[in-house]
């Protein structure tokens, strides 16, 4: 029902932007009768393109499906700029009119036509998603170095999230992911989440690339939201086809050196598949005196928990993906991105993820392979 009202939501506010744009351009250049129903045909195909994308996927028409996602998607990245930009100007246009009302003083030195306030804001769009194709496929390394009394060696650990292997996501953008991942030569590599986007019938490729990176201590997986929306028993199956271990509410204790724990994301549990784990009850139960690696693919904290673990890692905001959603993202949870300190000593990273959702498109808030380097800090005897 949630993932359903999401999707009424989505469309509606979706198709209003197009609304928008659509009175936007005929304003600024005046559309003859044909001009506008060919424009209002391919608004109203843009509107629908993500379930007739699914349709034709479901029908067994990758290529098509393909195409249509590349072309809508993109376009979905695109109109989303388009409105930020437009309606800033917009806005400032308003402000300049009341101004001007109030102030009862020619502004005309800073007003902006109809033409204008439309072909400003296409430039900068038009800008700002090419910019944003190459920043998505500009796969970076982050790394970062945590000390703890309770490492005996170094441990390095690759973070892959978010990556929505599917139509759009495949083996070249995995590739790129991948090859980030093997130049770090990590002793544990996991994936956080929403790692399948889609059918996973013709990813039978993109697997073995997954399955080729080995990881001494260990490969090891956790749920996200969209491996339930993909189909949660073939996502399941092609995340360990791909090697990891998934932990599902469940602990391992990794050669002594330090214990992994793993939760199902709250849709997969909330649909009856999985068993409902409290975190606190999971992370009690594990020796306190060895490191503790949580994996989780929400950013959210469980207080009750905190101190239970040592480090979180998760993903699923992407960093808004594209700005100025970022900003979003922050009135939702303080945990945008990046390494959090938490109470009780616990920590937090979110990672920005790996891949796209929806438009293949990144706007500041470029997609990120996490490198994380445990090592010891002796405590001095007294």
């Amino acid at each position: 029902m949630r993932f359903f009202l999401f999707i009424i939501t989505f469309t509606s506010l979706y198709a209003s932007m197009h609304v928008y744009a659509f009175l936007k351009l005929r304003r600024a250049v005046g559309l003859s009768g044909a001009a506008t129903a060919l424009v209002v045909l391919f608004m109203i195909l843009m509107i629908l393109t993500p379930i007739l994308v699914r349709v034709i996927e479901s029908a067994d028409f990758e290529e098509t499906a393909k195409g249509f996602a590349y072309v809508g998607y993109t376009w979905m990245g695109f109109l989303f700029l388009f409105f930020v930009a437009s309606f800033s100007l917009d806005l400032w246009r308003f402000l300049v009119y009341v101004a001007e009302g109030l102030g009862k003083a020619n502004w005309s030195a800073l007003k902006v036509s109809a033409r204008l306030a439309f072909f400003l804001p296409l430039m900068a769009s038009v800008l700002a998603a090419g910019y944003g194709l190459f920043e998505a496929w500009n796969i970076r390394t982050e790394t970062l170095v945590l000390k703890s009394s309770k490492i005996t060696r170094s441990i390095r650990i690759a973070q892959i999230s978010d990556v929505h292997l599917g139509l759009l996501i495949r083996e070249g953008r995995l590739a790129r992911i991948l090859e980030k991942v093997k130049a770090a030569s990590p002793d544990i590599f996991v994936s956080t989440g929403d790692l399948v986007d889609g059918q996973t019938d013709s990813l039978n490729g993109v697997g073995n690339l997954l399955r080729e990176i080995k990881a001494p201590l260990g490969k090891f997986a956790v749920t996200g939201n969209h491996e339930l929306y993909a189909g949660l028993d073939r996502s399941l199956a092609f995340t360990k086809q791909a090697g990891f271990r998934l932990l599902r509410g469940e602990a391992v204790s990794v050669e002594g050196l330090l214990t992994v724990a793993g939760v199902d994301d709250p849709v997969v549990i909330g649909s009856g598949r999985a068993g409902m784990v409290q975190e606190k009850e999971l992370l009690s139960r594990l020796p306190k005196d060895r490191f503790t690696l949580f994996l989780k693919h929400r950013y959210e904290v469980d207080e009750s928990a905190a101190g239970l673990f040592d480090l979180q890692i998760s993903g699923h905001g992407h960093k808004g993906q594209i700005f100025p959603f970022t900003l979003m993202v922050r009135l939702v949870t303080p945990y945008v991105a990046g390494l959090h300190d938490l109470t009780s000593g616990s920590r937090l990273y979110v990672s920005r993820g790996s891949g796209t959702w929806g438009p293949p498109i990144r706007f500041l808030a470029p997609p990120e392979v996490t490198i994380i380097d445990l090592v010891p800090s002796y405590r001095a005897r007294t």
